[in-house]
């Protein structure tokens, strides 16, 4: 078996629970993550905002109305004032707290504010740490910024290199920039009624060395067409599912069984 640990390691696509899992358990919390991994997951998609006094917590929505009692900004409570909220029962976790109770998974993070950069470099000092995450979701200059404050990460495509090779697969036109700025490709699948993936965007994206990795996808019927187009990666709210199609495809690489608390 592979190697638990280190996002680059896996031979194969990587199937990967969208903020842990959000239709199995309250999204982004330590009990969503404990029910992937108990599922066998190795990655797990979170998002982290920025609390008052600078701490990062994982949490998708700018506002905290959407998931918990409290309304108004993450960035205008503390982290201790966000401990005693819930989402769906369960408390509002900070990063550190899930990179340490899961040191065997690995993350895909999405950064949502550009005030996040310097503590998200803070919290992936340690190499060992870093190495099991990928940073995704923000513009290129802020994952430059990041890359030079912790080298050790990985990074996804920033928002406008994305859409270079979107375009690009659609237009057939070389892609602008030269060598990939980073390993990985997070495309969504569609944007609000627009859909964004295409088959011939691998293809593209395998030229210019870069893995593709479609977001948020929760039908086994299309989970299995983007793995026969080559994807290297799927997002998704159902890990149950993916993990059954990985089964059916003989894909499946589950994580090892360790006891975890999230207590």
């Amino acid at each position: 078996m592979l190697p638990t640990t280190g996002y680059a390691r896996a031979a194969g696509p990587l199937a990967i629970a969208h903020r842990g899992g959000a239709a199995l358990a309250p999204e982004n919390t330590l009990a969503a993550f404990a029910r992937a991994t108990a599922l066998g997951f190795r990655y797990l998609e979170t998002d982290v905002r920025l609390t008052r006094d600078g701490e990062l917590v994982c949490f998708h929505d700018e506002r905290l109305d959407r998931v918990t009692e409290a309304s108004g900004p993450v960035g205008r409570f503390s982290r201790r004032q966000l401990q005693e909220l819930r989402v769906g029962g369960e408390p509002i976790c900070t990063l550190r707290e899930a990179l340490a109770a899961f040191p065997a998974a690995n993350f895909t993070v999405d950064l949502k504010d550009q005030a996040a950069i310097a503590p998200l470099a803070g919290v992936l000092a340690d190499p060992g740490i870093a190495q099991r995450v990928c940073v995704a979701g923000a513009w290129d200059g802020w994952l430059g910024q990041l890359r030079d404050l912790a080298p050790h990460v990985h990074t996804a495509l920033g928002w406008r290199s994305l859409t270079g090779l979107i375009s690009s697969s659609r237009t057939r036109l070389p892609i602008r920039w030269r060598g990939a700025p980073a390993r990985y490709a997070h495309v969504p699948s569609r944007l609000g009624r627009v859909a964004i993936f295409a088959d011939g965007l691998v293809a593209r994206a395998h030229a210019a060395g870069v893995q593709v990795i479609v977001w948020t996808i929760d039908d086994p019927a299309t989970m299995h067409r983007l793995l026969d187009v080559g994807v290297d990666g799927i997002i998704t709210d159902r890990p149950d599912l993916l993990r059954e199609v990985f089964i059916a495809r003989g894909l499946w690489e589950p994580m090892a069984a360790e006891p975890i608390s999230v207590g």
